[in-house]
């Protein structure tokens, strides 16, 4: 198991909101990867 720990704001585009995975992880999430992924909001803006 590998592990990454990523600090990151949302993003928006569109309607619609999104996080951004770095390119460095692009040869390791391949399709059918199984991650998995936790969210904690840092700041209080909600």
């Amino acid at each position: 198991m590998t592990e990454f720990t990523l600090t990151k704001q949302i993003s928006k585009q569109g309607m619609q909101n999104m996080i951004i995975i770095p390119a460095f992880l692009r040869d390791k999430l391949k399709p059918k990867t199984l991650v998995e992924v936790k969210i904690k909001i840092l700041d209080g803006a909600v």
